[in-house]
């Protein structure tokens, strides 16, 4: 197995992981202390670039759509896609809503309810508040995060299908920056990308095994420790991992294919049973409020008022988005082979943040509609029990609460599963040498395994020792150079928006060094 790894990409970041562990266990307080410092600098002094950068990459998407590259074909005119619209749009919705939709969608409107940005004077638990707080979450969880993911995956899918370049982030910084990004330059810009979505993974799979742990107890009395986050992470590592080793077809896209209708299911329950008419009415007023404050909200770094509310949310967003863009766009410039650029963009931005904006209106609706009713309870559960003990609380207040609770806790596995087994694929398919996406070679199975094995065990003691913030303080830090690798390869994008035809000259694919 180790002799086909590419040694600059896989050791740095095992080594890294590695010795946080350590040093975790060592001495937590230190840990606690350094994670806090660089990722309190790192949120200081590139805030701005955070929120402009997004902001600037769904600018991009907008100009990308209604360019001439938006009738370039990705493989060619000849290419032949590698699965069906429906099941793409399928697998690119699993794999980046992940178990974090299912459960902030109840959870973060009601902080931003009761809480606001003090610089705005918004009145907490006001009708003001509550516009706000829809005003956040469609400009957290739409289009700007999936502009995040789509252009470096438009540019990674044109430069390794169109331009025959190595499978490599590098590949889509070579057509600007040319021999800078070549060899081990290459390699440590994989290795930068690597960390970033590993510990990216450690975190939400800590989430995540609180979350299911929190499910399970609704049903078993179990107690939230060591043994039975372990257990359930075992668990989740064994089937993401499994179905990543399947293979795109046998594995991902089943998979994602399951967890779509299971979504669909449980939105129509909601928006059924719950408040149906609020939620009609105030999903409309919510994507008003969102359209009026979306410039103020997008470039909000709270610097004129000191204000700490971005640090906490918009700004934090954009850098965990960011530390898990590069590796992610190589799966999803991966599957889009055989559709034009227009076809990518409304794939991957378009129809998954009209799904999402809908999502939010039922979810979000529902649970300030019961928060409101009940005079704030909703909010004291979730400063109570977290999270994790919040949707499922929402689940019981509707009919037939023991089944669809039942049922959230699968989804809820199968929605981490099918997010998890994508990246996983892709650091294994990253950590290869000479990979080929379309020859059936095994050799990466053991590194997806191993990687599997690994993050779980981040996840585990991360989770047991220092919690998930401790794991979002590293993911964090890998949110600046993806930021910083992001940002480069879009000068890429913007070259080929001018001369598309530079995709087609034979003496661009040469240069696979």
């Amino acid at each position: 197995m180790f002799k086909n790894i590419r040694p600059l990409v896989f050791f740095p970041t095992f080594i890294i992981l590695v010795g946080a562990l350590v040093f975790s266990l060592v001495n937590l307080d230190q840990f606690l202390h350094y994670t806090g410092v660089a990722n309190s600098f790192v949120l200081n002094h590139f805030s701005w670039l955070f929120s402009l950068g997004s902001f600037y990459l769904l600018v991009l998407v907008g100009v990308t759509y209604c360019s001439k590259l938006g009738n370039i074909r990705i493989g060619g005119e000849d290419a032949k896609p590698h699965v069906s619209k429906l099941r793409w749009f399928m697998i690119v919705l699993c794999t980046t809503l992940a178990v974090g939709v299912l459960f902030w969608t109840t959870a973060e409107p009601l902080y931003h309810l009761h809480t606001p940005p003090k610089s705005l004077h918004i009145k907490p638990d006001s009708p003001d508040a509550i516009l706000f707080a829809f005003s956040a979450m469609f400009l957290h969880w739409g289009p700007t995060p999936y502009a995040i993911y789509a252009i470096p995956a438009l540019i990674f899918g044109l430069a390794f299908y169109n331009l025959k370049m190595p499978y490599s982030i590098s590949s889509s910084l070579k057509p600007v920056l040319g021999k800078w990004v070549s060899g081990k330059k290459g390699d440590v810009i994989d290795a930068l990308a690597l960390y970033s979505l590993v510990v990216g993974m450690a975190s939400s799979l800590g989430t995540g095994a609180l979350t299911l742990v929190g499910g399970v107890s609704q049903f078993i009395p179990i107690e939230r420790n060591a043994l039975t986050l372990g257990i359930t992470i075992a668990a989740i590592v064994a089937v993401f991992v499994f179905s990543a080793a399947r293979g795109l077809i046998k594995g991902i896209a089943r998979l994602s294919m399951v967890n779509f209708w299971l979504l669909i299911a449980l939105f129509v329950f909601v928006l059924v049973l719950g408040p149906t008419q609020y939620i009609l009415n105030i999903g409309v007023e919510g994507v008003g409020a969102y359209l009026e404050n979306f410039f103020r909200l997008s470039l909000f770094t709270g610097q004129a008022a000191h204000d700490n509310w971005p640090h906490s949310w918009s700004v934090f967003y954009w850098a965990v988005w960011f530390a898990w863009a590069p590796i992610t766009a190589m799966f999803l410039g991966k599957i889009a082979r055989g559709y034009t650029v227009r076809e990518f963009i409304m794939v991957n931005v378009i129809f998954p943040s009209l799904f999402v904006l809908l999502w939010i209106a039922v979810f979000s609706g529902t649970a300030i509609f019961m928060d409101q009713s009940s005079g704030g309870e909703l909010y004291s559960i979730l400063n109570n029990g977290g999270i994790e003990q919040l949707l499922y609380h929402i689940f019981g207040e509707l009919p037939l609460g023991l089944l669809t609770t039942f049922i959230l806790v699968f989804v809820a596995f199968v929605s981490y599963v099918t997010a998890a087994d994508s990246s996983t694929d892709a650091i294994g398919d990253l950590c290869m040498k000479d990979f080929n996406a379309d020859s059936n070679d095994t050799r990466g199975i053991g590194v997806k395994v191993l990687w599997g094995i690994i993050i779980g065990l981040v996840a585990w003691i991360m989770v047991s020792t220092v919690g998930v913030k401790g794991i979002k303080s590293l993911s964090n830090l890998g949110g600046l150079p993806a930021t910083l690798i992001i940002l480069g390869c879009s000068a890429t994008l913007i070259k080929w928006i001018k001369k598309p035809e530079l995709l087609d000259r034979p003496e661009m694919k040469a240069d696979k060094k």
